[in-house]
């Protein structure tokens, strides 16, 4: 039921009304209705799934409603979201398909990285580049998005992804050169 009046509240402000409210969660509906779709893409950027996507939206709001209170405003409440949401994905991953990144990152070492991957800035078409990413891990996957696609500050990502921020550096260096390793691999060498 939509109420017109909390539509025009400000996230924080529906946040106070609904840790105020003790046990009732009409107010976080609001907060639930105004993010679904954005954290059901963000699912389903990381998972590649789309009922999996729906269902992992339901915990990620469930584990929000849960840690609502250690919501302290040094960042904005979408970012905060989009920060577990992340989190919840990857770490599903991880648990129910064993993909650990360094694990899964010895395992597709790259070798001989042809030295035109520098050189193919110009090259690159943007849906042929969406259709790599496919073939990264998740976390490599993530990595791009949030910081080419969504311009994410190294802090952020590495908030996002529990990891250091040279770690973050170092992984995002790497998940750029697997991309165009494999977009060269893919289209140019065909040329």
């Amino acid at each position: 039921m939509k109420d017109p009046g909390k539509e025009q509240l400000s996230d924080e402000r529906i946040i106070e009304l609904v840790l105020s409210g003790g046990k009732e969660t009409r107010n976080f509906e609001f907060l639930y209705q105004r993010y679904y779709s954005k954290v059901k893409n963000k699912c389903f950027s990381i998972v590649q799934d789309q009922l999996l996507a729906s269902d992992l939206v339901d915990d990620v709001f469930s584990k929000v409603y849960e840690k609502l209170a250690s919501f302290k405003g040094h960042s904005s409440f979408s970012t905060w979201l989009y920060s577990i949401t992340n989190n919840y994905c990857i770490d599903y991953l991880r648990t129910q398909k064993k993909m650990h990144y360094p694990e899964w990152n010895s395992e597709h070492e790259m070798h001989d990285i042809p030295e035109i991957i520098e050189e193919i800035d110009e090259e690159i078409d943007y849906d042929r580049l969406i259709e790599i990413m496919q073939d990264l891990h998740p976390e490599e996957r993530a990595l791009i998005q949030m910081k080419y696609m969504e311009d994410q500050s190294l802090k952020t990502i590495s908030e996002a992804l529990r990891i250091t921020e040279s770690a973050t550096k170092m992984r995002l260096k790497r998940a750029k050169t697997r991309l165009l390793f494999l977009y060269s691999r893919k289209y140019l060498n065909n040329k």
